[in-house]
């Protein structure tokens, strides 16, 4: 699978809102700012996660987006699946019956496709969020959160 710019943006956009909207939500200029996200793509990638039902939008002054739901019930697959990303294993190596060679190769390509969507889905925000705090503790950064 191939992780493009939006992929990625998403989920920066998401781990942002588990360490900075808890209090009161954030702003997509505040996001944009923290990490480096162009303003209007990244309005285009919280439209997309709202319609998905992963964030929500606060109107007014101090408005903007928090998670809709806690991060541990947020996965990896909902966030990338909510912005439209392909989340096949291997490009152009999608389980197709007709351009399989056989059907061993038809079948393994099968079950490795829905090996990785189950994997994606096990893997929540919230994890995530551990993993990259531990991974900045190990690099002796402990300042500020940047994904």
């Amino acid at each position: 699978m191939k992780l493009t710019r939006k992929g990625h943006y998403s989920v920066k956009a998401m781990l942002d809102l588990v360490v900075w909207a808890k209090r009161k939500p954030a702003s997509v200029r505040e996001i944009s700012d923290r990490q480096s996200i162009p303003a209007p793509y990244l309005e285009k990638i919280l439209i997309n996660l709202r319609q998905a039902d992963l964030v929500e939008s606060v109107r007014g002054v101090q408005g903007g987006y928090k998670l809709k739901r806690s991060p541990r019930d947020i996965s990896l697959g909902a966030i990338l699946s909510a912005v439209g990303e392909d989340t096949y294993p291997l490009p152009r190596l999608k389980p197709q019956e007709k351009l399989a060679s056989d059907w061993v190769t038809f079948a393994l390509w099968q079950r490795l496709d829905r090996k990785f969507k189950d994997a994606l889905d096990d893997i929540c925000l919230e994890d995530l969020y551990y993993d990259a705090r531990s991974w900045q503790a190990s690099q002796g950064q402990s300042a500020g959160f940047i994904v």
